[in-house]
C-alpha cells in the first residue's frame, strides 16, 4: 500500500507538492481551510487527487505517514501540534522536493533584497548559459518543477517560514542578504529564534559548498562568531577590507573575488542603483564567480537588469509627478532602504497590517525626505503618532484610490510619489501584488 501524503494548504506550494507526490507514487490528500482558486481546483481534479476545501478534516489529516505545511500556517496551531505529538513528520514543500533532484541548489534568504536578488542570479546564470529554474517564495514552486522539468540549477528565494520545515535539505550555495526585525510575531518575538531561522539556510552545508553573506550586517558577524564554519566562506562589504573570497566596495568599484577568478566594474553602471541594490549585486556577482560564468556575462547581467515588479519600481510620471511601487517593502528595514534611494520631494504611501514596528527609526529620513505622508490601512493610529510634528501633512485613507488621490493632490511637479507601506498588507489587500497592482491601476485613471 502507497505512502500516504497529506497536504496543508493548497496554494501554488501545496499543489507543487501534491503533483510531485502523486508523480512519486504517494497516495496523496490536499486540505485547506479557505477557499481554493479556480486553476487549483481544476488541476487537482484534472491530476485526480482527492482534496477538500473550507475545512480540516482530522479524520483524513491524522493517518498521515508525511505532511507537507504551507508556509503560511504557523508551527503552533493545534493541528500541527496534534501532528507532531502523532511523531507524523511535518515538512515544507522545499524540504520534500529536495529529496527527488540532483540539481544545484543556489538558495537566498534574508529580512530583506532576496527577490531582487535571487530574480538577478536566475537571470545571470541563464545568460551564462546554464539550464537553470527559479522557484521557491517566487514563481512556479520548486516541487512543481521538480515535477515537471529537468533543470541541472535552481535559484531558490526562501522565507523563513519554509526554512522552518527543513531538515535534510543541503543548499549547494546559500545567500543570507540580511537579517533585520521581521515576523517576530511568529518567534515569539524573540529576535534569536528569527535568527536561527534564517540561519538554517546553511544547515548540512559541507566543505564543498559555499555560503555568501553581508558582513556589514552587525547580527550575521555575532552569529558567526558563535558559530564552527566548515563551507567555503564568501562575505560581501561595503568596505575594501576583503582579502580572501567575497566582493567588496573599492573607490567606486564593485570588486569581486572568487578562488583564482576575477571581477570588477564601476558601481556607477550598476542597472539598480543606491545601497541596498549594491548590496544584491554583490551577491549575485559572487554566485557568477562561484558558477563559473564569464565576466562579460555578469557585467551584461547587472548592467540591464530591470528590477522586480512591485519592488521600487519606477512606474510612470503623470504631469511630472512619478510613481514608485514598492508595494513589497512590508517591513521597516524595506522602506527604510527605499527612502533613502529618494533624491526628490516625496510623498510617502504607508500602512497596513503593523508587524510590531518601531517607527522612530525612519523619523531623520523622513524629515530629511518627505513632504507628506498617506496612510493607507484600517487602523492609522501608531503612523500617525509617530510623525505628527514630523511633516506637516498627514493624510488619513481606507482605500488605494483614496489614497493615490491624496497623494496626487499633495505632491508637486517634480516630486516623487512613493507606495512603500513598512507593512502587511492584508488589511484591506489579499497579498502585496494585488496592494501594487491596484496601485498602479489608480495612477492609470488619474
Amino acid at each position: 500500500m502507497s505512502e500516504r501524503l497529506v497536504i496543508l494548504g493548497a496554494g501554488e506550494s501545496g499543489v507543487g507538492a501534491a503533483i510531485l507526490g502523486k508523480a512519486k507514487g504517494f497516495d496523496v490528500f490536499v486540505s485547506d481551510m479557505g477557499t481554493l482558486k479556480d486553476r487549483y481546483r481544476d488541476e487537482l481534479n484534472g491530476a485526480d487527487i482527492s482534496f477538500e476545501e473550507g475545512r480540516h478534516s482530522k479524520e483524513l489529516i491524522l493517518n498521515a505517514s508525511l505532511v507537507v505545511k504551507s508556509p503560511g500556517i504557523p508551527d503552533n496551531v493545534f493541528l500541527v501540534r496534534e501532528l507532531k505529538n502523532k511523531s507524523i513528520p511535518v515538512i515544507s514543500e522545499i524540504e520534500f522536493a529536495g529529496q527527488y533532484t540532483s540539481a544545484k541548489l543556489i538558495c537566498v534568504t534574508g529580512s530583506n533584497g532576496k527577490t531582487t536578488t535571487a530574480t538577478m542570479i536566475y537571470e545571470m546564470l541563464k545568460l551564462g548559459g546554464l539550464n537553470v529554474g527559479l522557484g521557491g517564495n517566487i514563481g512556479e514552486s520548486f516541487a512543481r518543477q521538480v515535477a515537471t522539468k529537468n533543470y541541472s540549477h535552481y535559484v531558490l528565494e526562501l522565507s523563513s517560514f519554509q526554512l522552518d520545515g527543513m531538515f535534510e535539505f543541503k543548499a549547494d550555495v546559500a545567500v543570507l542578504m540580511n537579517i533585520t526585525p521581521d515576523h517576530l510575531d511568529r518567534y515569539n518575538d524573540n529576535m534569536q529564534e528569527y535568527i536561527n531561522s534564517k540561519f538554517r539556510i546553511i544547515q548540512n552545508q559541507t566543505a564543498d559548498d559555499v555560503f555568501i553573506f553581508f558582513a556589514d550586517d552587525e547580527l550575521i558577524a555575532q552569529e558567526l562568531k558563535m558559530r564552527e564554519a566548515t563551507q567555503m566562506l564568501a562575505p560581501f562589504s561595503f568596505n575594501p577590507v576583503l582579502t580572501q573570497n567575497g566582493a567588496w566596495v573599492d573607490n567606486d568599484k564593485m570588486k569581486v573575488k572568487y578562488n583564482k577568478n576575477k571581477f570588477e566594474m564601476t558601481i556607477y553602471d550598476l542597472a539598480l542603483q543606491g545601497k541596498h541594490n549594491l548590496s544584491n549585486s554583490m551577491a549575485a556577482a559572487i554566485v557568477g564567480k562561484v558558477a563559473d560564468i564569464r565576466n562579460e556575462f555578469i557585467r551584461e547581467c547587472l548592467t540591464g537588469f530591470a528590477g522586480v515588479e512591485h519592488r521600487l519600481e519606477k512606474y510612470i510620471s503623470v504631469h511630472g509627478i512619478e510613481f514608485i511601487n514598492d508595494s513589497k517593502a512590508t517591513n521597516i528595514n524595506s522602506a527604510w532602504y527605499a527612502l533613502e534611494s529618494m533624491d526628490k520631494p516625496t510623498v510617502w504611501i504607508v500602512g497596513g497590517v503593523d508587524k510590531g514596528n518601531d517607527y522612530s527609526e525612519l523619523t531623520d529620513l523622513v524629515k530629511d525626505k518627505v513632504r507628506a505622508i498617506i496612510c493607507l490601512g484600517k487602523d492609522n493610529t501608531k503612523i500617525v503618532n509617530a510623525f505628527s510634528g514630523v511633516v506637516p501633512d498627514i493624510v488619513e485613507t481606507n482605500s488605494m484610490e483614496h489614497a493615490v488621490k491624496s497623494a496626487y493632490f499633495l505632491a508637486e511637479k517634480g516630486d516623487v510619489v512613493l507606495l512603500s507601506p513598512a507593512c502587511a498588507s492584508f488589511d484591506l489587500f489579499s497579498n502585496y501584488e494585488e496592494r501594487g497592482k491596484m496601485f498602479k491601476e489608480e495612477v492609470r485613471n488619474l
